[in-house]
């Protein structure tokens, strides 16, 4: 019993559970790049998939991120007489960023928005693909550029009324710092006259930083700030939109750490903090980024 309870641990020590590949890392550069794969997720927006997904995300999702932080969102009235589709621009720290963002949503927008996730971490393997695209309805996203099919799948989606969520980052900061904001985003806003809502998300690196695969115990707080939408101009490059994304996430993130009075006096004098962080070393950066942002107490209608 003994000899072949060693046998099966053998056998699964060397099965390839997934699609990872063998080639070690120190010979991929001097090898031919792998065939592009593409991974079906239409199949999770049938009626059928919509379904087990709203099941998922409002009974399951939405009560686990919640009973783990203390998330207050803020700017849903941005949405208010703005007709689909549009693109959700966040930044990005944590794996608690997309939860955040789509259990906030109204239900009317949550059942049509979809994510873009990295294809080359969320589609590696056929049963973290499987879930990611029924969870999040996740579209994969070729982060090392040449993703022709994942954008033409992104096209398809906005031209049947889809929202997006990105995260033009393109992979969780380091540092829990924003860091730039790659151009695709920008250049789908432009290309097919999309609005973008930025939404500034701060704490979540904080309470689960990179390297976690749990939140951090105490309930920290999480702020969602969804932000006005911001319309691409007349011939406007797409080097200029995604700059000026980026400084309506400063001013968002000003906001919710002050006041929206304050911060738009800020970004009049040009003055607004930057959200790349202080010019110091990681180990301070990181160390700033993990201390738990203020909570926000209801105010008082009456004083003490």
């Amino acid at each position: 019993m003994a000899s072949l309870l060693d046998d099966v641990r053998e056998v699964a020590r060397g099965w390839r559970w997934g699609r990872r590949g063998v080639l070690p890392r120190s010979a991929e550069l001097s090898s031919d790049p792998p065939p592009a794969k593409e991974f079906p997720t239409a199949w999770a927006r049938t009626p059928a998939g919509r379904g087990a997904r709203e099941a998922i995300q409002r009974f399951v999702l939405r009560p686990l991120v919640w009973s783990q932080t203390r998330p207050s969102v803020e700017g849903l009235d941005h949405l208010a007489g703005i007709r689909p589709p549009v693109m959700f621009v966040s930044n990005h720290a944590s794996h608690l960023d997309a939860p955040l963002v789509l259990c906030s949503l109204p239900k009317p927008w949550r059942r049509r928005t979809a994510t873009a996730a990295a294809a080359d971490y969320f589609f590696d393997v056929w049963w973290r693909g499987a879930s990611t695209a029924l969870v999040f309805n996740a579209i994969p996203i070729e982060r090392a550029g040449g993703g022709r099919r994942s954008t033409n799948t992104a096209q398809a989606l906005t031209a049947r009324g889809w929202n997006l969520l990105v995260f033009p980052e393109g992979t969780r900061s380091r540092d829990g710092w924003v860091g730039r904001f790659r151009h695709g985003a920008a250049r789908l806003c432009i290309e097919h006259g999309l609005p973008a809502i930025p939404v500034a998300i701060r704490g979540a690196y904080a309470a689960m930083p990179r390297g976690r695969s749990w939140p951090r115990p105490g309930r920290l707080p999480v702020s969602v700030r969804f932000g006005p939408p911001l319309a691409p101009r007349e011939g406007e490059d797409f080097g200029s939109f995604s700059r000026r994304l980026q400084v309506a996430h400063a001013r968002l993130w000003d906001e919710d750490r002050t006041t929206w009075w304050d911060s738009v006096r800020r970004e009049a004098e040009t003055s607004t903090p930057p959200i790349s962080g202080p010019e110091a070393a990681r180990w301070r950066r990181v160390w700033e980024a993990s201390r738990p942002i203020a909570r926000k107490e209801p105010s008082r209608v009456w004083p003490k």
